[in-house]
Parts: structure tokens; sequence; C-alpha cells
């Protein structure tokens, strides 16, 4: 095996070995609270001697502030579990391992559900209140025998096993489900939430020569790759998991490296909020393993990492080092500024260091004692997220929680015992609650406030925001010249094959044509109106419908969103079913065709809502047509229900369900989503979910919203994404350009969003829209929402077709701040289209006259 850098040795720049000089200025700025940069930090990591006593002290105070301010001064906790080795197959080769395995050596590739159980009850039996699910990462992608066992029992995967599973030791047992599979996708995470309280991974290290390099400890574990890791630290942050990661310290790092890995959790964890404690283990040789050789890591260096994290990840920050791999020096690492020590088992052993037993909890709080602490229990989701519940536990679990936590302090209730609960919500009929007149009153007296009342916490730290918005090259800044070659081209191209711009070899010519100002978007949007005559014709349709968001409780943190609420906020509401039906009711009687329902992603819905929605609409007014439920309400509300997409738009589709929205698609590039969204569904999961429900015979809309914190590239990407979609489905009915709307939205109010698209970006969307999706989709419609009446008639002049529909009451635009209204009546939408100096004529949801 290829010998590692010494971690103290290897050099890697002076901060590698930084001079006496420099540890002192870097320990003076953290004496002085000053932020520390990577060098600064990694200078601190060399400290020894009575500079590495000021700094474990300079950590501690920031601790136990941190500990001040949570309202428990002075109070190390820890979880008392069992640990369940659900699998020690993995697809993954790391060189100090000795949990993984191959199959040869275990009775089966898995435990099976009565192993489990036994475990389980055997923890709950001695007081336990904990289920630490550990496995291997996807070995049934590795394994024939992991992939024949889960295939005999009907799992499709491993996640899959591994959430039956919980939901058995929840309902058999009552203990907390915290589950380490590994990485895992956005979409397993959202089927994973409703089962545990908590998740985690640790990201060991970010030195990805460590996993590139033959001889590294991570070469040849495709899921050890950090860029893979951190990808999956922040999904999780985007679902709202309460997460647990953290390093593996002298595996062959440098200090720089470690540094940089405390770097990346700290901004993981200030984006998103979803960091719940981080862990920082010491490196232990293992015999047995390819790196039995390598020498331990020092509790010298342990000590001074534990130290550097808590200065760099701050007082509200839980670390912790595990008490079992730490060779009694507990009150070292005290010293160093932890606050936990994670999770300690009376009846099963660490099966990841089976060779170092945990102590006895007795013990640990008698040490812990000694160095003037309190040893206090706490449950797997910890205490911050046991309060704040909404967003980061689902409903479901709500119940399993409560309890076994103190309801004042979110720890455990040391007096509780974990009994079995069932974990399926009950199918009852949800009611209507809070402000359910806002459809209309948000045009007499409005919104109650301009933002939500956790907006300064719901979004993720907006410095760490900011620094992932991306800045265009070369393209965006409008030349306005007809001489410009790239703009010539596009012009002559768009008149004589516009779908043509959509091919990579025009991209130039695209982009040129997207910056048009000036006579050169007159041009454009002559020839894309010239288009759309030869396409459509002159008529302007439009649907009589009605808009019914039948909640806007939300908790994704989507920060374009003014329309999501808090369950106790103010303006928050929530129809109930029958509401729904007597709207619906009223739409048919108004001469109505068409509903469209849509809502925020409320967490207090049981699963049964969407169907039966559906279902008490089609009972009351069965002719009428049914658009409902974004990607995002399809992808999330499959994951509560535990069944695949498709089989989850089936079950809509035999309820009544005609078509769906093709809105959350915002802009299909996850670079520009994960500012705009926070939470809301990967692009690739969009497509997924859209395609599929063309396949199962559901038609959409598409639509792309614009003028953020978003670039013509983007656009054209995204146009792109929604062309590739059309020639596999030919699903699309239509295309919606929505302009951004900026007033309320918390992007905007945090000055990192553009306010709205200027009147050049909205003229030259519509136009291209229309260019760059001729002969794929045929209807392009332009919003009076947003635009109002006479910026509908420019673009109606400009390559549109469609008004879109009357609506007859709309809340998420208005909650944004548009100010043109919740409704048009026909003769309003007609007066546009004369305006335009074009017939306007009905059409159903599908386009039919």
């Amino acid at each position: 095996m290829t010998a590692h850098p010494d971690p103290v040795a290897a050099a890697d720049g002076a901060a590698e070995h930084p001079t006496p000089a420099s540890v002192r200025r870097a320990l003076r700025r953290a004496a002085d609270g000053r932020s520390l940069d990577v060098d600064e930090a990694t200078a601190l990591l060399a400290a020894t001697g009575a500079e590495l006593d000021e700094l474990l002290a300079i950590a501690g105070a920031v601790r136990d502030a941190g500990l001040r301010d949570a309202g428990r001064p002075g109070v190390i906790t820890y979880s008392r579990k069992v640990f369940i080795p659900l699998t020690r197959l993995c697809r993954d080769r790391c060189h100090y391992c000795t949990f993984a395995t191959v199959p040869g050596r275990l009775p089966a590739a898995y435990l099976d559900r009565d192993e489990v159980l036994a475990i389980a009850r055997a923890g709950a039996a001695q007081g336990c209140k904990e289920a630490l699910f550990t496995l291997g990462d996807r070995p049934e992608e590795r394994w024939p025998a992991a992939r024949q066992w889960l295939d005999e029992r009907g799992y499709d995967s491993t996640v899959d096993y591994l959430r039956a599973c919980a939901i058995a030791v929840l309902e058999e047992t009552g203990l907390l489900p915290h589950l380490n599979p590994g990485v895992l996708s956005w979409a397993e995470l959202q089927r994973l939430k409703p089962v545990a309280p908590s998740m985690g991974m640790m990201l060991e290290t970010t030195a990805t020569r460590l996993w590139s390099e033959p001889g590294g400890p991570h070469f040849g574990s495709p899921d050890k790759e950090p860029a893979v890791r951190l990808r999956a630290i922040a999904d999780a942050g985007r679902v709202g998991v309460p997460y647990t990661t953290g390093l593996l310290i002298g595996i062959g790092e440098t200090r720089r490296e470690r540094v940089e890995s405390l770097f990346a959790i700290r901004s993981a964890a200030r984006e998103y909020g979803h960091i719940q404690e981080v862990i920082l283990q010491n490196f232990r040789a293992k015999p047995d393993t390819a790196m039995r050789g390598m020498p331990d890591a020092e509790l010298r260096d342990l000590a001074a990492t534990v130290a550097v994290g808590r200065i760099l990840l701050g007082p509200s920050a839980r670390l912790q080092a595990p008490p079992n791999l730490v060779a009694g020096e507990y009150a070292l690492l005290l010293r160093a500024g932890i606050d936990d020590w994670g999770g300690v088992s009376p009846v099963t052993p660490d099966h990841v260091n089976p060779e170092r037993p945990w102590p006895q909890i007795e013990e640990l709080a008698r040490r812990t004692a000694d160095a003037g602490f309190t040893l206090r229990e706490r449950l797997t989701i910890y205490p911050e997220y046991v309060r704040r519940g909404g967003a980061w536990l689902d409903p479901r679990l709500t119940g399993h929680v409560a309890a076994l936590a103190e309801a004042d302090t979110g720890l455990a209730d040391s007096a509780a015992r974990p009994v079995g609960r069932p974990w399926q919500e009950p199918e009852e009929v949800f009611p209507s609650t809070g402000r359910t007149d806002l459809h209309a009153t948000i045009d007499t007296t409005g919104r109650t406030d301009d933002r939500r009342g956790d907006f300064d916490q719901v979004y993720g730290d907006w410095a760490e925001v900011a620094g992932r918005i991306s800045v265009p090259t070369g393209v965006g800044a409008a030349t306005g010249t007809d001489g410009d070659a790239d703009l010539r081209a596009g012009l002559r191209l768009a008149a004589e094959d516009p779908a043509a711009l959509l091919q990579p070899r025009h991209t130039d010519a695209a982009l040129a044509l997207f910056a048009a100002d000036g006579v050169a978007l007159d041009q454009l949007c002559r020839i894309a109106d010239d288009v759309r005559r030869d396409t459509v014709g002159d008529d302007v349709t439009y649907v009589v419908n009605r808009n019914i968001n039948f909640s806007n409780v939300c908790y994704v943190g989507c920060r374009f969103c003014a329309f999501a609420q808090r369950e106790r906020d103010a303006d928050a509401y929530r129809l109930s079913a029958q509401q729904v039906a007597d709207r619906a009711e009223e739409a048919w009687q108004a001469g109505a065709t068409e509903v469209c329902m849509q809502g925020g992603i409320d967490p207090a819905l049981p699963v049964t809502a969407y169907v039966d929605l559906v279902r008490a609409v089609k009972q009351r007014v069965p002719q009428l047509h049914v658009h409902a439920f974004s990607p995002m309400e399809i992808v999330t509300a499959a994951a509560k229900a535990g069944v695949p997409v498709r089989d989850w738009l089936v079950r809509l589709r035999e309820a009544g369900l005609d078509t769906i929205p093709g809105t959350a698609a915002e802009i299909l590039d996850d670079d520009v989503r994960w500012v705009l969204t926070k939470g809301k569904l990967p692009a690739a999961t969009w497509v997924e979910v859209v395609t599929t429900a063309h396949e199962v015979g559901l038609r959409s809309s598409s639509t792309m919203m614009y003028g953020h914190v978003d670039h013509p590239a983007q656009w054209l990407a995204h146009f792109r994404v929604l062309a590739g979609v059309q020639d596999r489905t030919g699903g699309f009915t239509e295309f919606v350009a929505l302009p951004f709307v900026h007033t309320n939205a918390p992007i905007y109010l945090a000055g990192l969003a553009r306010p709205g698209p200027t009147w050049r970006e909205n003229r030259v969307v519509h136009a291209m829209a229309r260019l760059l999706l001729h002969g794929r989709i045929d209807n392009i419609q332009c919003s009076w929402v947003k635009l109002g009446d006479e910026g509908t008639v420019a673009m109606l002049r400009g390559g549109c077709n469609d008004l879109g529909g009357t609506l007859m009451e709309e809340t998420i635009s208005r909650m944004a701040g548009s100010a043109n209204g919740s409704a048009r009546t026909v003769a309003q939408l007609q007066a546009i289209a004369a305006a335009a100096g074009r017939p306007a004529v009905q059409r159903s949801t599908a386009y039919q006259r």
C-alpha cells in the first residue's frame, strides 16, 4: 500500500508549518472573537503546551456561552441507544474499515425484521430511546447476494428495506430510529424523513486526493468522493432533515485539509441550518485492514481539532467526540469544547469500533461531573429541533418524539420508557383552519406583514446563499447593434429555422438574441409574432377556470416564495375538502371548465388529502377538469405514501385527476435552483415526475420563472430541457413564462435578487419561447397576473397566443406583491385580446375549442 503523508509533517504551503508568531496571532484573533480564515485555523492546529491550553480555554468559553444561550448551562448530553447493523455489506472499499465484510462471512446479507426487533426490544427494556441503524452503502450494487436477498423479500433497494425496518421499530418498540445509510439522494431523503427523526453521514474529509489517488484510504469507494458526500449533506438540508456529520481525523489528511473540511461543514450548516451535531473522531488503526500500520491519531491532535472546530462552528454548534475512542481522556475533550458524548449503548457494542467498548453510563456521568459538568440524556433528534418541530419533524413522528421528550427542554424525559405506537396517520378528513378568506381579502386588506415570522431562520444564512449566485461570463450583455455577427446570424435563423436556435452549435446566436435590444429586439418580436401567426393563427385563447390554493402552510423554505406561511402565522390557512368542493361548484356555476389546485407542502395534510381533494371535486362536479398538483407536491406526497411516483400518479389519475401544472420548475438548473428554492426538488427529479406523468396519460403545462438570480445562459438551458422532454413524450400543452414578482419575495428582501425582469427581458423571453419551442410546443402563454393588461398586450404582439385563465382567485402572486388583481372576467380577457388587434376564443385545458 502507498504510504500516506504524515498529517503533521506533510507540507501544503506555509500554513502547514506555522511559525510561533502565526500561532500566537491566530490565538489573539480567536480570543477576541474575530473570524478566522483557513490559514489562521490551520495554524491553531499546531498549538502545543501553554498555547494549546489557551486554545482549549477559548474553545471551552465559546461552548459554555452556547450552552447558556440554549438554556442548559453546564449540561453535556448523550443518547442512550442500541446499535442495529442492518447489513455489513457495502459497495465501498474503505481501507480502514472492519465493519464492512463479504457475504461469505455473514449468515445472511441483512438482519431480518425479527432480528432487528429483537435488538430494539432489548434496548427498550434497558431504557434506550434511540435505534441507530448502521449499514453499508448500496450493497446490492456490488454483491449479488444482497440483490437476491432483497428480491426474495420484495424490496427494490436497501433504502426500501431500511424504511420498512424503521417503521417496524417505531410501531413495535417506540425507539426513535437514527439512520446512517451513507449517501442518499434528495428523493431517498424524502422517503426516509417520515420514518426517522434524524439521519447522518460522516463527511470524513474533503481531501479529494485521499479518494482519487491509488493507495488512498478511500480509493475505490464511489460513495467517499467528497463532492458526492457534500451534495448528500446539502440535500439533507434541502429536505429539512436534522443531520449528523463529522470528520475522521488522522487518515492521511493535512492540517489544512482538515480545516477546509470544517469550513465545508460550517458552510452547509449556515446555508440550511440542519447540522444538529458534528462528530470529530480520531482514527484508530484496526488489524486486518489495509491501514493497520498507520499510527493512531494523537489525542492532542483530536483536542486541537475539537477546539478549532468549536471556534469555527460557533457556540450554537453541537460537537461530539466518541467516548470509547479517547483512552480515558474525558477531561481533555471537555476542555476542548465538546458538549456531547454521542450515542452510548448499555446493550450492543460499537460495531464500527468493536475493539473499543462503550464506557458504562454511570462512569461517563462521573467523569463528566469531575470536570464540572452535568450529564443529561437527549434523543436522537437534538433538543433545538424537537422544540422547533414544523419543518424538521414529520407529523407522523411527533407523537413518538413527544412521548420521550421533556416539553420544556426538548431533552429526553428520564422517566419515559419507549412504547410502540402506530406510525401510519389516521385516514381522516382534514379540517379547515386559519385565514381561509385570504383569496378574497388579499385584494382588500392585503397580507398581514411583508414577511413570515421566521424570516431570519427558515431560509438559511443569506451570506452563504449569496456566495452561490453564479455570475455569467460573456453572456447577457446586449450589443444592440445590427453589425454584430452573432445577432445577425440569430435573427436570420429565427426567421428561417427558429427551432435550430436550441442546437448547441447555435448557442452564441441564441444568447445574442436574448441580449437583443432596440431595433434588434423589435425585429425579434416581429419574427416571433410571424411564427405565431403561421403556427396557431390569430386567435387569442383563454380558459374559464378557478385557482384553488388549498393550503399555504409550508416549511420547504423556498427563498423566492412569499406565499408560504408557518401554521401559526397570521395569514396561514388550510381548506377542507368540503370547502374546496364548494369553490369548485361555484366555479362551475360561473361557467368554469377547469379548477387548478395547488398548495404548500403542508406537513399536517394526511397523505390521503391529494386523492381526497380530487375525488371531492369530481363527486361534486363530474364534468369539471381537474388540473392539479405541481411536481413538488407529487414527489413529496409519493414519498410520504411510500410508493413510487408512477404508482402515485396512477392513483391520482384513477381518482379523477386530468392534467398537472408544470410549475415548481423555476429554472431547471440546480446551480440557480439551490439559491432560489433551498429545499425544492432537483431539476432531474422535476423532469422525472413530468415525464412519468406524461407516460401515464397526464399531460402538463411547462413554465419558467425568470428575472431573479438567473441569466440568459440558464434560460437557454431551461428551454433545452423542456424541448428534450417534449421530444420524448409530447405531453406539454403549453409554455408559460412567469416573470418574478419581487416585492415581498424573501430573496429580494434579503438584497440578493433583482427586482424582477426588465421590460426588455419580458419581451425577449416571450419572443424566444415562441422561437425556441417552435415545432414542439405550439401554445405560448403570457401571465396577466404578473404582467398587467398593458404588458400582456405587448406579449401578444411578440409571439404569444394565450392569456391563461380567468382564475377567479389568485393568491400566490398577490402575496408576492403583484398589483394586477386576482381575477379577470371573460369580457376583460376579450378586451385584452382586442387591444392587441385579435379575436379571443375560449378553449379547454388541453386547448380544444
